[in-house]
């Protein structure tokens, strides 16, 4: 593969040096100003840019500022004769400049300096297309849960819509909960799917998850929810901070909305009472900080409530 060198100078005598010294190697592109550059910048992938510092118009570092939107994965080289050494601190800290040559300079060395930097956008590209890859998968992950979440809202809506709407408050008290935990993203959204989907038993959360790697974490969520901070639980035994944060917090919204929401309205706790409850069970069932956050945020958990599932929102979508 034969990449693309730009030169850049208003110089006609540096561009013909330079040129003959790389075009064995490379082909090369010549441009005499700042902004010829940017044309051909337009309508080349340019692996490598070789500019002067000292052009009218335009300077070096600013074209090689325009540039890095316009071909981030290029690698910058900057040629200056003259001190201006704030100004290239600044370039070479901002990540502007990949390097920078003194004039006059060694045609050896700066060979070894290009051929370094073709090395540098070869990886510039790879670690942008893991990036982008990264990117598809998230969106692929994100896709499934929503997807699944509606399959399941969609069956607990006909089989059972009390296990339905209690699936949903579930899941935002979790949430609720989860951003005063500072969960990031991709977590607060595995919690909050988990917490939609916990009433799953762990066979069938096994069976649904089966061959999807992408959410396994879902499926581990809902398998230790009924694991106890004292050890007591099962089906692992885990105890304290062995149980993922997340399902600590599932664990307590659950346990809230089965003690305020029960199948039978006469046996419902109000919310003081359930909190009580909550805190009664603090060090035993339920981490004792899951519990004292819950209770400040108690005052929130109304606003909350859907009163149907039309109005269940998850990650930003509307379910049904």
């Amino acid at each position: 593969m034969t990449y693309k060198l730009l030169i850049v100078d208003d110089e006609a005598a540096n561009i013909r040096l330079l040129e003959r010294l790389f075009r064995e190697d490379y082909s090369c592109l010549t441009a005499s100003s700042g902004e010829e550059a940017m044309t051909l910048l337009d309508q080349h992938e340019v692996a490598v840019i070789i500019s002067d510092q000292r052009m009218p118009q335009m300077s070096g570092i600013e074209l090689l500022k325009r540039s890095a939107a316009r071909r981030p994965h290029m690698v910058r080289i900057l040629l200056t004769g003259y001190t201006d050494l704030e100004a290239l601190v600044e370039a070479v800290n901002c990540g502007l400049v990949y390097m920078y040559v003194s004039k006059p300079w060694n045609n050896d060395d700066l060979k070894l300096r290009v051929s370094r930097a073709v090395e540098n956008y070869e990886n510039n590209k790879r670690q942008h297309s893991l990036t982008a890859t990264n990117e598809r998968l998230t969106a692929r992950l994100k896709e499934m849960r929503v997807g699944l979440v509606r399959a399941i809202a969609a069956v607990l809506q006909v089989k059972d819509p009390y296990l339905a709407l209690h699936a949903v408050r579930v899941s935002k008290y979790a949430e609720l909960l989860g951003e005063r935990f500072n969960l990031n993203e991709d977590l607060l959204a595995d919690m909050t799917a988990a917490s939609f989907l916990h009433d799953l038993d762990a066979v069938a959360a096994d069976e649904i998850y089966s061959g999807v790697q992408e959410l396994k974490e879902i499926a581990h969520m809902i398998r230790c929810h009924y694991e106890n901070f004292d050890g007591s639980g099962s089906p692992l035994g885990l105890i304290g901070e062995q149980i993922p944060l997340a399902v600590r917090l599932l664990r307590v919204a659950k346990e809230f909305d089965l003690m305020t929401n029960p199948r039978v309205e006469d046996e419902a706790l109000t919310h003081e009472n359930a909190i009580q409850r909550l805190q009664r069970g603090s060090g035993k069932e339920f981490d004792p900080v899951v519990v004292q956050r819950f209770s400040d945020v108690a005052s929130e958990l109304k606003s909350v409530i859907p009163t149907g599932l039309s109005e269940i929102q998850f990650s930003g979508m509307r379910i049904m």
